[in-house]
């Protein structure tokens, strides 16, 4: 992905951030036919000493030939926020009109190996996990054991799960940083990308 040193974002708890609020990721990959991509939602696991850029974690239809693409390079693509952006939020007469729209928006590419799980237990333990964090952010209170066992275990078994341990992170959040401090807050505003614009204006990285 090109990214601009400003546009650039390496800290991983930001990153991290906007994977957790957007984990529907599309999961490219590269086959005897060509590009390949899957849409699906991920659980991360945080970085440790074995995984520093952290693991996502998903599953498939049993149906779905990517499982079988165990060992396979792979990237994930997270979107977060995105917005048009029209020059009417632009300083125009500062520069007499010399301004185009834009797009702002907020992307995690995350690159890694795809590694197949075909455990019935560690699928169980997965989507426990995905559904109730799910749930619990939509103000829901369902559970996997709410569905009957039987119809619980006939599903897991027509599924396969897929860990990808992060090798590389790459995020590129393009928030108008080339505008003033007060056209940044305004386009913020009408677009919806508040939050992302104050994620952008954490602590940064030192001169590179």
């Amino acid at each position: 992905m090109y990214v601009p040193a400003h546009f650039s974002e390496e800290r991983i708890e930001v990153l991290h951030g906007l994977v957790e609020r957007h984990p529907l990721g599309a999961l490219v990959r590269l086959d005897g036919d060509g590009l390949a991509a899957n849409h699906l939602p991920f659980e991360l696991v945080p970085a440790s000493a074995e995984a520093p850029y952290g693991i996502l974690r998903a599953h498939v239809a049993r149906a779905n030939p990517l499982w079988q693409q165990d060992g396979a390079a792979v990237l994930a693509l997270f979107q977060g926020p995105s917005a048009y952006v029209s020059p009417e939020l632009y300083d125009l007469q500062a520069v007499e009109g010399r301004a185009v729209p834009t797009w702002n928006y907020a992307v995690v590419h995350a690159h890694g190996r795809l590694r197949t799980v075909d455990d019935a237990g560690w699928l169980l333990a997965h989507m426990r996990r995905m559904t109730r964090r799910q749930e619990e952010a939509h103000g829901h209170g369902w559970s996997v054991d709410a569905a009957p066992r039987d119809y619980v275990d006939k599903l897991v078994r027509a599924t396969v799960g897929i860990e990808i341990a992060i090798e590389r992170l790459q995020g590129k959040w393009k928030t108008s940083q080339n505008r003033s401090e007060a056209e940044r807050t305004r386009i913020a505003d009408a677009s919806g990308m508040t939050a992302c614009l104050h994620a952008r204006l954490g602590p940064q990285p030192g001169p590179r």
